[in-house]
């Protein structure tokens, strides 16, 4: 990775969390990370040390799984002074009535095929949860500001990338284009809508993209700020083992 573009960006997804060992849809739920999702958090902080790279500032989401991997990340690169911003926009994927279910159990459930597209399709929303549920997030503190349009119900990767963009253009982008090296810890969706924008991904073939835990993504980027170049700082067996894991998890 060349270290002389202005443009520098590291996308990092959570390390493993309790419900990912579970193998449950997580989506909004504030799941802890797993010690296997600390060692991850902290070989991913490693890795980017390894390179070289430096940051002058970081995002993430209103999550602890992502915020503890931010946390464990900038320690191992011995740069936990750096300012953080915290947003929800960065926050995983809402999954509706799927939130909370083991993901084997609903392919069991409702059938493999349905499973996909809810999990995998670029426009497709798992059914809602209803206002009362303890899965509509409007009685948590961290979210008390957002209106009704804000707060999801459920989400398919497009409504994901809807409410990242904003945020992007207006806070992250900006900072990129000052000069600023940046590093987002965020999540599978998050991080998913973020690279279908930054590689020109289509609507069909992000569905086949999958994001590992732990592993840091970085890129250089262009004029554009599209991707100019990227790759995971990991050896490739590795990163087809974890990106294998993840293939996995619906069986």
């Amino acid at each position: 990775m060349s270290q002389e573009s202005p443009y520098q960006l590291v996308l990092l997804r959570h390390g493993e969390s309790e419900w990912n060992k579970k193998n449950l849809f997580t989506g909004w739920r504030d799941v802890k990370l797993t010690e296997q999702g600390e060692r991850e958090a902290r070989d991913g902080g490693r890795a980017m040390a390894a390179e070289g790279l430096r940051f002058d500032i970081a995002y993430t989401s209103l999550l602890q799984r992502a915020i503890k991997t931010l946390w464990l990340s900038l320690e191992e690169m011995d740069q936990m002074w750096l300012p953080v911003i915290k947003h929800w926009r960065l926050n995983e994927r809402h999954y509706g009535q799927l939130q909370g279910q083991n993901k084997k159990e609903a392919v069991e459930k409702f059938g493999e095929d349905q499973v996909k597209i809810w999990r995998r399709s670029y426009a497709v929303p798992p059914p809602p949860v209803d206002l009362e549920s303890p899965e509509y997030p409007k009685a948590d503190r961290r979210y008390a500001g957002l209106t009704a349009n804000d707060l999801p119900r459920s989400e398919s990767l497009k409504d994901v990338l809807a409410r990242v963009m904003p945020y992007w253009e207006a806070t992250i982008l900006p900072q990129l284009k000052s000069g600023k090296r940046v590093l987002i810890a965020a999540h599978g969706n998050s991080l998913r809508a973020l690279i279908k924008h930054l590689e020109n991904i289509g609507d069909d073939d992000i569905a086949g993209v999958d994001v590992p835990t732990g592993v840091p993504k970085a890129y250089r980027l262009d004029a554009s700020f599209k991707a100019a170049e990227t790759r995971y700082l990991i050896d490739e067996d590795e990163l087809a083992r974890r990106v294998g894991v993840v293939k996995a998890q619906a069986g």
